[in-house]
């Protein structure tokens, strides 16, 4: 899953006035990505491409116990709700942050063949729905508009900018199914998913600087 890890972002940042602005949900959507391909760069996880490991996806994710576990990824968000709660001094806002960095792992166990581990080690676990294509794409697509339009009827502010996120979104998704996968792993795949995930986050700012909550009876209140 890529777009559909931003759902719970955009769900989350609609929640009220206490959840945490929409760049740092969209780094907690995607923070144990962020470590994997980090990782990946130095040897720490590993993949490789294996044509056929699933129908949509011909990456093998063989070694990754440090971010895609149960545990690895309970640790991510652990830390990220504490840096959230210290760093802005909100522990509803880091509970919520850490909520959302730990629902990557509940939206990979649906898409991923089972490469997801309990704790670094068999047996591993996922549904696979990387090999029913005509469930996997309209689920990704359908709870990433669901929650967009969701944050975009709970916030006040321009739509100009979020319709851009969410053309980016979509963009990269296309581009993620149907450009020609790479022959090989390696460096520029890790920095190319690294780059996209900061162009991302770098939007979701862009929206988040110029939207606004609506509060009960209809005012709007400003981020945390």
């Amino acid at each position: 899953m890529f777009i559909g890890h931003f759902a719970p972002a955009f769900a989350a940042a609609a929640l009220g006035e206490r959840s945490p602005k929409l760049d740092t949900l969209f780094i907690a959507a995607q923070l144990v990505d962020w470590g994997f391909f980090s990782l990946a760069l130095i040897g720490v996880e590993k993949m490789r491409v294996e044509p056929g490991a699933t129908a949509m996806v011909p990456f093998d994710l063989y070694h990754m116990p440090y971010t895609h576990s149960l545990a690895g990824c309970a640790a991510w968000a652990i830390g990220f709700a504490l840096i959230v709660t210290l760093w802005q001094r909100n522990a509803s806002g880091g509970l919520i942050a850490g909520a959302v960095v730990m629902s990557h792992w509940v939206l990979d166990w649906l898409t991923h063949a089972p490469d997801l581990t309990l704790a670094g080690s068999p047996p591993a676990y996922g549904l696979g729905l990387w090999d029913w294509p005509l469930i996997a794409m309209p689920l990704e697509i359908g709870i990433t508009l669901a929650a967009f339009f969701f944050y975009l009827g709970r916030t006040r502010g321009p739509v100009g900018q979020p319709l851009i996120l969410l053309a980016a979104l979509l963009a990269l998704q296309g581009f993620n199914w149907f450009a020609p996968h790479p022959a090989e792993a390696g460096a520029f795949l890790y920095l190319q998913a690294l780059v996209a995930f900061g162009v991302l986050t770098a939007l979701a700012w862009w929206v988040g600087e110029n939207r606004q909550r609506i509060r009960r009876g209809g005012l709007a209140a400003r981020s945390a």
